[in-house]
């Protein structure tokens, strides 16, 4: 292996490394973020074997990752002429992974954190007790605080990548 390659080497797992340390920040674990970053990298889709083998995982723990990727749209399934095995790539457009990754945490967190912010506002609402006001409002406040980020999160993840860094570009410079 040359120099450089071999630099390219260290630096690809290094990224992988990082990428799936930071799997945990968006709502995914280690080695589904590690597999997400080695197929970002790759050059040519890859196959489960070859996901294993880079990573060193399990068989199990790839194909349930990679099924999870592909469920998510963060992976594609690509099919070779020839080839009974799936090959998966990678989204590599980094504002279509930041819409997707918004869209998913959206719908496991926020959703359902509003959804019981809600039902516990609405079943303390007509609660009389100094404590049962002061929890209603305070759920109340919560309940539209989560909703504002659960449409902020709507309309970013919506947004066309050049007018959102527009809009970004007027609201933090």
């Amino acid at each position: 292996m040359s120099t450089r390659d071999a630099k390219l080497e260290r630096a690809r797992e290094e990224f992988v490394a990082q990428w799936g340390a930071m799997g945990s920040q968006w709502g995914i674990n280690r080695t589904m973020a590690q597999i997400h970053a080695l197929l970002m990298t790759a050059v040519e889709p890859m196959n489960t074997d070859e996901v294993m083998e880079e990573l060193q995982i399990s068989r199990g723990n790839a194909h349930s990752n990679l099924k999870e990727l592909v469920a998510w749209g963060l992976l594609r399934v690509v099919v070779k002429k020839g080839e009974r095995r799936d090959f998966f790539e990678a989204e590599k457009d980094v504002w279509q992974i930041f819409t997707i990754v918004t869209r998913e945490r959206k719908k496991r967190e926020i959703d359902p954190a509003l959804s019981v912010l809600q039902r516990c506002a609405e079943e303390t609402r007509d609660l009389e007790s100094s404590e049962a006001v002061a929890f209603h409002a305070q759920m109340r406040q919560l309940e539209e605080f989560v909703g504002f980020a659960s449409k902020v999160a709507d309309r970013v993840g919506s947004m066309k990548h050049g007018f959102a860094v527009q809009m970004a570009a007027k609201l933090f410079i």
